[in-house]
């Protein structure tokens, strides 16, 4: 399987599709690839989600990265790496997940809070870190944390962002590398054009927030 997506030189978003629906899966990912995405996560909480990642992978996985968020077991991280997923993305540090996920050739990445997490996290083998939620920490608690990581650790943003370039661009100037998108690009209830409006509207100001 090539794998396309790379966070240091593609856009490094990744669309969170909590709650949708086998139904619902492909039509909403082709949305989001057609606005400019190349990563999708579906938590596992979400009604049949290894059945919506599947058809996401035989669909999509060959040119974008697909796989589950809120993988908070090793059982779970097993049930994901089955249906071909190459991203595990936790809310918490579990080292035999980050393990399961690195040797499946996976890009993992578990969320943390706390230097001990994170230095634990990235011990484990870990692609990069989750800061989750990034609201507890705010732009001076990470700018704080990536002053002790090593420079190249690749961090995520997750929680509370919007699809304003002003929601983005303080994290950005600390040191955050990309964001995870979650209800406020996509819930169920959204119709097809409100989820485009929103993807695109993401996209333009990620670009605009980075080249600034």
């Amino acid at each position: 399987m090539t794998q396309k997506f790379n966070p240091k030189t593609d856009i490094p978003l990744i669309a969170i599709l909590r709650g949708i629906e086998p139904k619902d899966a492909l039509r909403v990912g082709h949305i989001l690839i057609d606005s400019g995405f190349k990563a999708i996560e579906v938590p596992l909480n979400s009604p049949n989600a290894l059945r919506s990642i599947k058809l996401m992978v035989e669909e999509f996985g060959n040119q974008y990265l697909v796989g589950a968020g809120t993988v908070t077991s090793p059982e779970l991280a097993k049930q994901v790496i089955a249906t071909g997923a190459k991203l595990i993305v936790t809310p918490n540090y579990n080292e035999r997940v980050i393990k399961l996920g690195i040797e499946a050739g996976c890009q993992v990445y578990p969320g943390v809070i706390t230097p001990t997490e994170a230095f634990s996290a990235l011990a484990a083998g870990a692609s990069g870190i989750k800061l989750f939620p990034v609201t507890m920490l705010g732009t001076s608690g990470v700018k704080a944390l990536k002053s002790v990581l090593p420079k190249e650790t690749l961090c995520f943003a997750v929680g509370g962002i919007n699809p304003e370039r002003d929601s983005m661009k303080p994290y950005l100037e600390v040191g955050i590398d990309g964001f995870g998108l979650g209800a406020s690009l996509y819930s169920p209830d959204l119709s097809d054009e409100e989820i485009r409006n929103n993807a695109q509207m993401f996209i333009k100001s990620f670009n605009e927030a980075s080249s600034q």
